[in-house]
């Protein structure tokens, strides 16, 4: 089979791999869908001697094409549709039996599209334990999406216990922000959502954000004020990474109000005392989600009959692996994705 390296320095390669086959407790699923996340691009971005050399893409959703000695019915069967949660540690451990396997302390956690082959390839070997199962009522697309991105933003706000009372202002709107706005908006929140690129700003607004600021025209911070009567947001989240968005991210939340970081990579410097200490501000960090989280965040989709697909601007075959992530790291765009 094909499948996408990434080699360093903004390149890639369409490599020539084994077909996989599984052994005892793992599965092959055959690709229909891997998803284009943020993420990928710190490997994109990465020197040449810091490349791993495996098939990238951490958005894997398919079908069930081969089942590996050990593992059960129940687990999977042949034509199963299922997403991955794309991460492996020890299995045993507290952190891996309630879903966590990306925090496990215990052995070196895999994560596939990372340091373990992903999705964008025609085949995916991974455990059974890592799968989760993909409803008939959402595409194989939705599937790829809840595999990350938007699952991401689910879970952050689902940790931020957000309602129907809460104003929040979500800091950029790239997949995971408009999939955060998307959500929130169905929880019955009212959405603030913030972003420098007016294209992204006016696909939050037929996402469902209820007031747009653009920060490189305006002082978000007092815009925020103003929106809310001068109290500031009841919760914020961040998914850009960028310094200036967290820090005022943290600035624009009320007095016992909640901030979450979710953008991977940067650091942030404050002053505790009148930002954080001085309000009784919550600070979380909220990375990715659970086994759990993921098939609930499918069902919830279903429920709120929630359009995923519509994150999606862009659909590509792997042979086109090389415009796709050149167009993707300009991060002025949505979401694509691989049909395979």
């Amino acid at each position: 089979m094909q499948g996408v390296v990434f080699t360093g320095d903004r390149t890639l390669d369409f490599s020539s791999f084994p077909d996989p086959t599984p052994g005892p407790g793992e599965v092959v699923l055959e690709m229909k869908a891997s998803g284009m996340c943020g993420s990928d691009l710190h490997q994109y971005r990465r020197p040449k001697s810091q490349v791993t050399g495996t098939i990238a893409g951490h958005e894997p959703c398919g079908v069930v094409v081969a089942v590996g000695p050990g593992v059960s019915a129940a687990e999977a069967k042949v034509g199963d549709r299922m997403m991955v949660h794309h991460y492996q540690g020890c299995t045993q451990c507290s952190h891996c039996r309630s879903g966590w396997q990306q925090l496990c302390q215990e052995v070196p956690v895999k994560v596939y599209g990372g340091n373990a082959h992903g999705g964008h390839a025609r085949y995916l070997k991974v455990p059974a334990n890592t799968m989760v199962p993909l409803p008939e009522a959402l595409s194989f697309t939705a599937g790829a999406a809840i595999s990350c991105g938007s699952g991401t933003a689910y879970g952050a706000l689902r940790r931020m216990n957000l309602s129907g009372r809460d104003t929040i202002a979500i800091f950029g709107q790239g997949p995971v922000g408009l999939a955060g706005t998307q959500f929130a908006k169905a929880m019955g929140a009212r959405v603030i959502a913030l972003d420098v690129n007016p294209q992204r700003l006016e696909r939050a607004r037929e996402f469902g954000a209820d007031e747009l600021v653009n920060p490189g025209s305006n002082d978000p911070v007092a815009a925020i004020k103003e929106l809310t009567h001068g109290k500031y947001a009841d919760l914020t989240l961040d998914t850009s990474s960028n310094r200036e968005a967290r820090l005022n991210a943290i600035r624009s939340t009320k007095v016992w109000g909640t901030m979450c970081f979710v953008g991977e990579g940067g650091d942030v410097t404050i002053e505790v005392s009148p930002h954080l200490l001085r309000r009784q501000i919550t600070l979380l960090a909220s990375w990715t989600f659970s086994t759990i989280i993921q098939a609930e965040c499918a069902q919830f989709c279903i429920d709120r009959k929630i359009d995923v697909d519509k994150l999606f601007t862009h659909q590509w075959t792997l042979d086109q692996a090389e415009e796709a992530y050149r167009l993707f790291d300009k991060q002025a765009d949505g979401k694509g994705v691989f049909l395979i």
